[in-house]
């Protein structure tokens, strides 16, 4: 019978917490990965948070979130379990693995302290997120004021002195359009026909 021999992978996880996840909440998240990881005899190559950063849509109504990415080696069903434990945290609104590398991992690397110590998120204190009326720009106080013409503006429309306050003008007049003139008006005269000189 014929045993299957697992080589290490690298694999690199992205999950997405709330953005109003405790600070504390987070650490103990970033620790119960870094424990599954341990304890499926994988090793932790990077562990950084990203900090809030803008969804490309909504998630659970929420326009952020908080970013962290976890990269480590495994064999077996490491991934699995670290999905599965992603899946039970409520805060973890999003997660997705991917394999980076197959060819020439071993476990016995060295790594720098500083690259697998989570660093502690910091409290913002970030207004409520806008709704989706606001989003659209659909609430009245954000939408730019239009001038309302008032009665007889129309008439004075193409004066560019219209609106200057501070210049003395004689008493305009408003336009009169054909249909508002007199019917009175005189009639303009026939023009006679020019008489033609025929060549002979």
């Amino acid at each position: 019978m014929a045993i299957m021999i697992q080589k290490p992978r690298e694999y690199e996880t992205i999950y997405i917490l709330q953005p109003q996840v405790d600070p504390d909440e987070a650490d103990r998240i970033a620790g119960r990965i870094t424990d599954v990881v341990a304890r499926l005899n994988g090793k932790l190559t990077k562990l950084d948070n990203w900090g809030k950063r803008r969804l490309a849509y909504p998630i659970r109504k929420h326009t952020r979130g908080v970013f962290v990415l976890v990269r480590y080696i495994g064999i077996g069903d490491i991934v699995a379990e670290v999905e599965r434990n992603l899946r039970l945290l409520d805060q973890v609104m999003r997660h997705q693995t991917v394999c980076i590398r197959v060819e020439g991992v071993t476990l016995d690397v060295a790594i720098d302290p500083e690259e697998i110590k989570f660093r502690r998120l910091e409290l913002t204190t970030d207004e409520e997120e806008p709704n989706l009326e606001q989003r659209l720009g659909m609430l009245e106080e954000q939408r730019p004021r239009r001038h309302e013409p008032e009665f007889g503006d129309d008439e004075f429309a193409d004066d560019p002195m219209a609106d200057d306050e501070d210049t003395v003008m004689a008493p305009r007049t408003p336009k009169v359009t054909a249909a508002a003139a007199p019917a009175t008006a005189p009639a303009a005269a026939p023009v006679a026909p020019t008489p033609t000189t025929e060549k002979e």
